[in-house]
């Protein structure tokens, strides 16, 4: 029997009736997706994935700000924010509730599309389950780059390559998360054909050199990360500067650390980047995470 909670979003962008929430709790084992939802049939939406601990749903209104703003580079209608946030903070109610209180680490997946086919009318989803465990990643992982086989400036010369929307369109992501695990590797870093490290499949990467953290602009089509904005605060109170820079495979190649955060793995040093070995400062990784583990917001 499954421990998850499964929400449908009945009202994903307009404002529900008096009395109506605008969702409902349903059952997570019986069939919810009509086989015509273009989600199915395009991979026509997108999605957001938030950590939860302790029952808290960290960055809650930057992972529904990046919804919205995913679903208006899909020109999406805009997804109705309120309901999505009471909903959010429902689902995992009632996951506590029927579970018996917390577990360490449980994650909501939040699901946007354009709906069934021909009726014009938005579908969404909202799931909360209980987390993988990433206690060994939070202590390193090895780390291979991959061309994504498009220049850095995507964004800005084709936006409909909907570079930085998180999208359903995962299938790019997996296969080059396969294709680490073929080269010996845990997870992937991706390059532009003209030489600037981008992001991984599912997380931002961050560098440490000579006390300087960095993360590459987001107008290369990158992901705005909520994680990696929590790791810029924690280095600022520890009295480093953090900056967005274009960052090129070389620099990121001559930092003195790296890391790939994400929002449920949290952030995971890497140990090996393409072979070469990067040490790993542990306790200040570890203060790092309980830094982000901690978070109630």
């Amino acid at each position: 029997m499954t421990r998850a909670t499964l929400l449908t979003i009945t009202s994903p962008t307009g404002t529900p009736e008096p009395g109506d929430p605008g969702y409902v709790v349903a059952d997570f084992a019986a069939p919810q997706v009509r086989i015509t939802d273009l989600s199915v049939t395009r991979g026509d939406g997108v999605f957001e994935t938030i950590a939860v601990i302790a029952g808290h749903p960290q960055a809650l209104e930057p992972h529904l700000a990046r919804l919205a703003h995913s679903a208006a580079l899909l020109d999406l209608p805009a997804p109705a924010v309120d309901v999505w946030r009471e909903a959010v903070r429902a689902g995992v109610a009632d996951y506590l509730t029927r579970n018996g209180g917390a577990d360490a680490e449980l994650f909501a997946k939040l699901i946007y599309t354009r709906g069934v086919e021909g009726e014009g009318r938005p579908s969404g989803w909202l799931f909360v389950d209980a987390g993988e465990d990433f206690s060994q990643a939070r202590l390193g992982i090895r780390v291979v780059t991959l061309d994504r086989g498009l220049r850095h400036d995507v964004a800005e010369t084709s936006p409909w390559l909907l570079a930085g929307a998180k999208t359903l369109s995962y299938a790019v992501n997996r296969a080059a998360q396969r294709e680490a695990v073929r080269r010996g590797a845990d997870d992937v870093l991706f390059v532009s054909s003209d030489g600037y490290a981008l992001e991984g499949p599912t997380s931002n990467v961050v560098t440490l050199t000579d006390g300087v953290v960095r993360t590459p602009n987001t107008d290369q089509g990158i992901l705005a990360g909520t994680t990696q904005a929590a790791v810029f605060d924690f280095f600022t109170a520890r009295g480093l500067r953090t900056e967005f820079a274009p960052l090129t495979l070389d620099e990121v190649v001559a930092s003195d650390a790296l890391w790939l955060v994400s929002s449920v793995r949290q952030a995971a040093p890497v140990t090996h980047l393409d072979g070469r070995e990067y040490p790993v400062d542990a306790a200040l990784t570890a203060d790092l995470n309980a830094y982000l583990l901690a978070r109630t917001e």
